[in-house]
């Protein structure tokens, strides 16, 4: 099964930016929709961000629609987000998923392989 792991994590205060990249090991990102997923101390794992195989169809949550671009580089096996103008309720840990049943899903129960996370926290 394919191993995910999340980098660029870090400290940056509001209005600034930070790219996140997941990248892949034992496996193909290239046959599974990948997402984006944030936990927050004592909050449920939250939807940020989904990206087809074939990088036609992009969905994201409300809270980072505008603000937040998901891409993948599947020659590379990477995908990435990258969050502009962050808030301090963007404060949280950012998971890379993969789809393994293939399904273009915001719900995490739909995603077979997760990374370790990656901390984002965001200074007011």
């Amino acid at each position: 099964q394919v191993q995910l792991e999340e980098r660029g994590g870090g400290l940056v205060q509001a209005g600034g930016s930070l790219r996140l990249s997941c990248v892949a090991s034992g496996g193909t990102l290239s046959s599974y929709p990948m997402a984006w997923f944030r936990q927050a101390p004592g909050n449920e794992r939250e939807f940020v961000a989904v990206i087809s195989q074939n990088r036609w169809i992009e969905r994201y949550a409300d809270s980072v629609k505008g603000r937040f671009t998901i891409s993948r580089d599947n020659a590379r096996n990477t995908v990435s987000l990258q969050m502009n103008s962050l808030k301090s309720e963007d404060t949280a840990v950012y998971y890379c998923a993969a789809s393994t049943g293939g399904l273009i899903s915001i719900h995490a129960a739909d995603f077979g392989s997760w990374g370790q996370g990656t901390q984002v926290t965001v200074s007011s």
